[in-house]
């Protein structure tokens, strides 16, 4: 497996440990196909993964955008973990 999508796969699994531990989720409930309604997180979850994700990456991420359209957690790491890595390089 090439870096990048290693890379990838941590970054996905550093995102969803930080929805778990910030949304109060169990880890085997949080699925690529299921859907932020289905976890139960509200919007000051949503903000407190956002500010965790933040301090854990070390980038700003803005309120708006593509994390406010995100439905399921996929949409949600996909959208975090592009915008993450445009800052980082």
């Amino acid at each position: 497996m090439d870096s990048v999508a290693n890379d990838k796969a941590k970054l996905f699994d550093d995102i969803v440990d930080v929805i778990c531990k910030e949304g109060m989720v169990e880890r085997d409930r949080v699925k690529p196909d299921a859907t932020i309604e289905s976890l139960d997180l509200k919007s000051i979850d949503i903000v407190m993964i956002l500010t965790a994700i933040e301090e854990k990456f070390d980038v700003y991420i803005p309120m708006d955008g593509s994390f406010q359209e995100a439905k399921t957690v996929q949409d949600l790491v996909e959208a975090l973990a592009a915008h993450i890595q445009k800052e980082k390089s």
